[in-house]
């Protein structure tokens, strides 16, 4: 099959005139189209599948309900059937013997196609800003968090963790960070100069921008405030329901240096799955698109990248080439892992394609 594009991201660069041939479940060839040759089918964009950072189950599995291998390939492949390449499971708040469990499920399951590494959020965290986490387990940097991420990176696996900088302290990002992980701050009500002492020590990103922290006021920034105003890079959910059109579009512009906000999913169990699951024992049910838990609160997200990179599009307005760059080459940046490419031989769960309005484009 050929399908031409408009836009192919081909590694390093946006190029046009370019086609993609297909065979069965491989990429055959990227190459310019002949004079006079029809394709099969037309794309508005061919790149590398997206990648999230952020996704805490998919496919009726969530991760801290079942923190082994075969888990993890789950949620992979779920969510690799819905257009993201690479993802990041996410472990929230828990108790030390089961972040050593995912631990553990996250070594053994190292290697598999698509898995990008192990995303804790949590526990340590400001119990006044946990969201649908559980208050109980958080506190201070453990030593059971500092040998799982010491561990895991020793193994070369990607680890990012999020934390309240006002409740870890400096030191402890410190130790994080020169262990070779991706600090981020959230779920925190941290002053501006508290979160500008942990960016200082080596936190880098911020996680779920707006969400699980305190709004800015004219005399207190706070970590939104600082968060917006710094280099770090900075996730954001953009399902409608997080955060709104108008505050996402704000903070974009806000920003000081170009390429530093990235799209999460911020992903439950009812991706792929059923319209309900049990987190902490509780049941979060799924309701008007949005997933809340028996208060009505918001507890994560019903969503997937593509929906995400498709909303920025329409409902913010941000070019279609940034859009793609925010939910599949800046998390590569985040990481400090290289930015994708195409290649011949490539599998397709590797390859997006989007038509004209933007929704998946079948590759075979």
């Amino acid at each position: 099959m050929l399908i031409a594009a408009d836009l192919v991201w081909t590694g390093d660069r946006f190029e046009r005139g370019l086609g993609v041939e297909t065979a069965g479940s491989h990429l055959r060839a990227l190459r310019p189209l002949a004079p006079g040759e029809t394709p099969d089918r037309h794309a508005a964009l061919i790149g590398p599948a997206l990648s999230d950072l952020q996704v805490n189950g998919s496919g009726g599995v969530m991760l801290n309900s079942d923190p082994t291998p075969e888990a993890i390939a789950h949620i992979v492949a779920t969510q690799r059937a819905r257009g993201t390449g690479w993802v990041m499971p996410t472990l929230i708040t828990c108790e030390p013997e089961r972040m050593r469990r995912a631990a553990k499920a996250a070594a053994n399951a190292w290697g598999l196609p698509g898995f990008l590494g192990l995303h804790l959020e949590g526990p340590h965290l400001n119990p006044d800003r946990r969201g649908t986490h559980s208050a109980g387990p958080m506190g201070p940097l453990s030593d059971t968090t500092r040998a799982v991420v010491r561990d895991l990176r020793a193994q070369g696996i990607p680890v990012m963790v999020t934390l309240a900088p006002e409740i870890a302290g400096p030191e402890a990002v410190r130790d994080l960070a020169d262990m070779g992980a991706v600090v981020s701050g959230g779920h925190s009500a941290a002053t501006a100069e508290q979160t500008r002492a942990a960016l200082a020590a080596g936190m880098s990103c911020f996680t779920h921008l707006y969400n699980a922290m305190p709004p800015m006021t004219s005399r207190g920034p706070g970590i939104l405030g600082a968060a917006i105003n710094s280099d770090a890079y900075a996730g954001i959910i953009a399902d409608g329901h997080h955060v709104s059109w108008e505050m996402v579009a704000l903070a974009l512009r806000a920003r000081p240096l170009p390429d530093r906000m990235f799209l999460v999913s911020d992903a439950m169990a009812t991706i792929g799955g059923p319209d309900q699951f049990e987190l902490y024992g509780e049941i979060i049910r799924l309701r008007d698109g949005a997933l809340v838990n028996a208060a009505g609160a918001l507890a994560g997200a019903h969503v997937d990248l593509v929906t995400s990179l498709r909303n920025m599009v329409t409902h913010v307005g941000v070019p279609l080439p940034e859009a793609y760059a925010m939910a599949a080459l800046v998390p590569r940046d985040v990481m400090g892992l290289p930015r994708p490419g195409l290649r011949e031989g490539q599998p397709l769960a590797e390859v997006l394609a989007l038509d004209a309005a933007l929704e998946r484009l079948p590759l075979e």
